[in-house]
C-alpha cells in the first residue's frame, strides 16, 4: 500500500513488525540502493498487506533520474550486445540456478509486499527458473544469423539478421511482482539489449531483489535499471527514451501507451485487462471440475490477469456443480502465514478491497445470490476478502462486464455449446479462458472457438502459461504482443536482410535485349513453379 502523504524525505530503512527475518534492514537497504535516484531523493513508504504495517522505505526517481538511467543503460548496452550470445545465455542459466536456491528470500519478500500465499508465491519463482532456462538454451536458436532463400536460385545469397532494440522500458505490475518484473526483462536482456524498468512501488522490492540477483549471476552493471515512481510523473520519460515498451497493466492505460509509442514509431507489447471464462461442459468430471474452478479463480485472492470471472456451466449438470464448487470455496483457509499452510491471502491495497467490496455489494444490491464468501474479513487483516461466488448475475450489475481483479466469480448456465462459446465472447476482452470435459478432443475443439489468446483444456491457466514454447498474450482489448517463445524474444529485436546478389541480376546484361530476358525470366518462373520451388 503506497499512500501520498508516504512520500518525504527520509533517508532510513524501514522495516515493520510481524515480517520474516529474511526481510532485514539491511536487505532493504542494498535492495534500495539499486533505485536510480538522487542521493536526497523523496521517500516513499509501502506497507505490508497482511498487517498494515511500514514495510519498506524507497528513494522516489524524478523524470531526470530516469534520463539518467536511460543514458546509463545506452552507454551499459553497446558492450552487452556485443558480447558473445553464449556469454549471455550462460548469466541466464547461473540465474535459473540461484532463483531456486534462494527461492525463501524471494518468497518472504512476494509475502510481505503482495499479501499472497506462500504456494502462489512459488509458482513465481517456478515461472522464472522456467524462464531463464528456456531462454537460456534456446536463445542462440532464436537470434543467430539464418539463411533464407534468395531471390534467384544460387545466385541470391540472403540472409536474416536480429539485431537488439536498443533500450527496453518495462513496466511491471504489483500482482505477479516477480513473474512480470524478471519474466519480461529475461528475454530483452538475452536478445542484447538493457532494459529500465518501472515495477509497481507496493511490489518494488521483489523487482529490486531480481535486480539483484541477475547483477549476481553475472550481468554487467548499467544493462538493468530500475526507477522508482508514479506514472504520472515519470511514465512521459520512460516512454519518451524507449525503444520498446513492455507493458502489463489496465486497458485504459495501454491505450495511452499504445497511441504515444504510435507517434514515436516503435513498438509496444501489452498485457492488459480480462475478464476470464470457464466453460464446464456436461461431460466434465464434477469433481475435478469444481477443483478445477477453485484453482482458476481464487490464486493469489484473485487478483491475476489470467483468472476465471465467469463460470459457464451446462444446464444438466448446473445444480450438482455448483453445490460441489461452493462447499470447496467455503473450506478454503485463509490467512497470513509465511509458509505453506494457507489456501488464500489478503487483497494488495486498499484500492483493490473497495472494487470487490463495491462489485459485490452492487450484485447484492441489485439481486444477485452469494453462494459463498461475499464480504470482507479485518478479523484476519485489513485487506482480507473471502473468496466469493456469485449466482443471478444481470448485465445491470457492474461485476457482470467489468473485470472485478479479486476473489470474486459469476456462475451462468448455458443451453449447449453454441451458447456456451457465444457467452464466453461475449466480452471485448479476450486474453485466458478454461474448458472442463471428459474428451479432450472435443474440449480443445471448443476451445478453438473461444477469442482468447490462451485456453486450457481440464486446467485453469497453468498449462499454457507454462507451455512457455508457445506464444502468450491477449486478443482485443486483452492487448497486443505476445511473451513467451520465438515470439517473446524476436519481438525485443530489429530484423535486418543482408542479399548478395551473385553473377546475375534481374536486369538483362548488355548482350541480351529488355524483350528477350523478360522471355526468358517468364518461362524460368514457369519452370520452378512446376518444379515445386517455394
Amino acid at each position: 500500500m503506497v499512500t501520498e502523504q508516504a512520500i518525504r524525505p527520509a533517508p532510513a530503512p524501514v522495516r515493520g513488525p510481524g515480517l520474516p527475518a529474511s526481510v532485514t534492514p539491511a536487505l532493504l537497504q542494498r535492495l534500495a540502493s539499486h533505485v536510480s535516484a538522487a542521493a536526497d531523493a523523496a521517500r516513499v513508504t509501502t506497507s505490508a498487506p497482511y498487517s498494515g504495517a511500514p514495510l519498506a522505505d524507497l528513494p522516489v526517481s524524478t523524470p531526470a533520474d530516469v534520463e539518467g538511467a536511460f543514458a546509463r543503460a545506452r552507454t551499459a548496452q553497446k558492450a552487452w550486445a556485443a558480447t558473445p550470445i553464449d556469454e549471455r545465455k550462460n548469466i541466464m542459466l547461473r540465474y535459473h540456478d540461484l532463483v531456486l536456491a534462494r527461492q525463501d528470500e524471494a518468497l518472504d519478500l512476494m509475502q510481505a509486499e503482495n499479501g499472497k500465499t506462500r504456494r502462489d508465491a512459488f509458482l513465481e519463482v517456478v515461472d522464472i527458473a522456467i524462464t531463464a532456462r528456456y531462454y537460456g538454451r534456446n536463445a542462440a536458436r532464436f537470434l543467430n544469423p539464418k539463411r533464407r532463400r534468395g531471390a534467384i536460385p544460387l545466385l541470391t545469397h540472403t540472409t536474416e539478421l536480429r539485431h537488439p532494440k536498443g533500450v527496453v522500458t518495462v513496466v511491471s505490475p504489483w500482482n505477479y511482482p516477480l513473474s512480470m518484473a524478471a519474466g519480461d526483462a529475461i528475454a530483452a536482456l538475452v536478445a542484447g539489449n538493457a532494459v529500465v524498468q518501472k515495477p509497481d512501488t507496493q511490489t518494488a522490492l521483489t523487482a529490486l531483489w531480481a535486480l539483484d540477483l541477475m547483477q549476481e549471476a553475472g550481468l554487467p552493471a548499467g544493462v538493468w535499471q530500475m526507477v522508482v515512481g508514479r506514472g504520472s510523473s515519470i511514465g512521459g520519460a520512460l516512454m519518451d527514451n524507449a525503444d520498446y515498451m513492455m507493458f502489463t497493466g489496465s486497458t485504459a492505460s495501454g491505450r495511452t501507451i499504445a497511441s504515444d509509442a504510435g507517434r514515436r514509431l516503435i513498438g509496444a507489447s501489452l498485457e492488459l485487462g480480462g475478464k476470464n471464462a470457464m466453460i464446464v461442459l456436461d461431460d466434465a468430471d464434477i469433481d475435478k471440475a469444481a477443483d478445477g474452478a477453485v484453482a482458476a479463480c481464487f490464486p493469489s485472492a484473485g487478483q491475476l490477469c489470467v483468472s476465471i470471472e465467469r463460470l459457464y456451466v451446462a444446464e444438466s449438470i448446473r445444480d450438482e456443480f455448483v453445490a460441489a464448487f461452493a462447499a470447496r470455496t467455503k473450506q478454503l483457509k485463509m490467512g497470513a502465514a509465511y509458509d505453506y499452510s494457507i489456501d488464500v491471502g489478503s487483497l494488495t491495497t486498499p484500492s483493490q478491497l473497495r472494487t470487490v467490496t463495491e462489485h459485490v455489494d452492487d450484485a447484492v444490491s441489485k439481486g444477485a445470490t452469494v453462494l459463498a464468501g461475499g464480504r470482507a474479513r479485518p478479523d484476519l487483516g485489513p485487506l482480507f476478502y473471502e473468496p466469493t461466488v456469485l449466482a443471478g448475475v444481470t448485465p445491470d450489475m457492474t461485476l457482470y462486464d467489468h473485470e472485478t481483479f479479486g476473489p470474486v466469480v459469476s456462475v451462468y448456465s448455458y443451453r449447449d455449446v453454441d451458447d456456451a462459446v457465444a457467452q464466453a465472447n461475449s466480452t471485448p476482452y479476450g486474453l485466458n479462458a478454461s474448458v472442463w470435459t471428459g474428451n479432450g478432443a472435443r474440449g480443445r475443439a471448443v476451445a478453438a472457438r473461444v477469442h482468447a489468446g490462451t485456453v486450457n483444456v481440464n486446467e485453469a491457466f497453468a498449462a499454457a502459461w507454462g507451455s512457455i514454447d508457445a506464444p502468450m498474450g491477449g486478443m482485443g482489448d486483452s492487448g497486443l504482443g505476445r511473451r513467451h517463445g520465438a515470439d517473446g524474444i524476436l519481438k525485443y529485436t530489429e530484423p535486418q536482410t543482408v542479399a548478395h546478389q551473385r553473377i546475375q541480376g534481374f536486369y538483362p546484361p548488355a548482350r541480351i535485349s529488355p524483350e528477350t530476358w523478360a522471355n526468358l525470366l517468364t518461362g524460368a518462373l514457369k519452370v520452378m513453379k512446376a518444379a515445386g520451388v517455394r
